[in-house]
């Protein structure tokens, strides 16, 4: 991607390095031109905002499970040939497999005292029926 602009670090190589920013995983140098090259650059800063907000939101959908170790080398392998398509030019296709696993009992909390009993439960900001108390 290029917004067009002449930059001094180019569209691309921010990009490529963009998780290594939103990780703090890059030296202050590294870091200070992509900051630079963000302000000059909207396409990039929208890309940067895009990918933190998705990132913010894994954590939070999925910050206490343990990701298998064979599904990180798994995607860290595709974004590297994905990366690589891009550099050279290459049509790159993403396949996305939605196969999710999800076991019940950590999906939903524990009914409270509450939940339990037979009395109907109002969650705030829930359409309340009518006739169903209200809190």
């Amino acid at each position: 991607m290029s917004c067009g602009d002449p930059h001094e670090t180019e569209c691309g190589e921010v990009l490529d390095h963009l998780y290594e920013f939103l990780d703090n995983e890059m030296t202050e140098g590294d870091c200070a031109k992509l900051r630079v090259h963000f302000e000059e650059c909207s396409p990039c800063l929208k890309q940067y905002g895009l990918e933190q907000a998705i990132k913010a939101l894994i954590k939070r959908s999925c910050g206490c499970d343990d990701t298998p170790s064979d599904l990180r080398s798994k995607v860290l392998a595709r974004i590297d040939s994905i990366r690589a398509g891009q550099r050279s030019g290459e049509q790159v296709v993403v396949a996305v497999d939605t196969t999710v696993e999800i076991h019940v009992e950590q999906a939903r909390p524990a009914p409270t005292a509450a939940e339990a009993s037979d009395e109907p439960v109002v969650r705030p900001g829930a359409p309340v029926e009518a006739g169903a108390p209200a809190e």
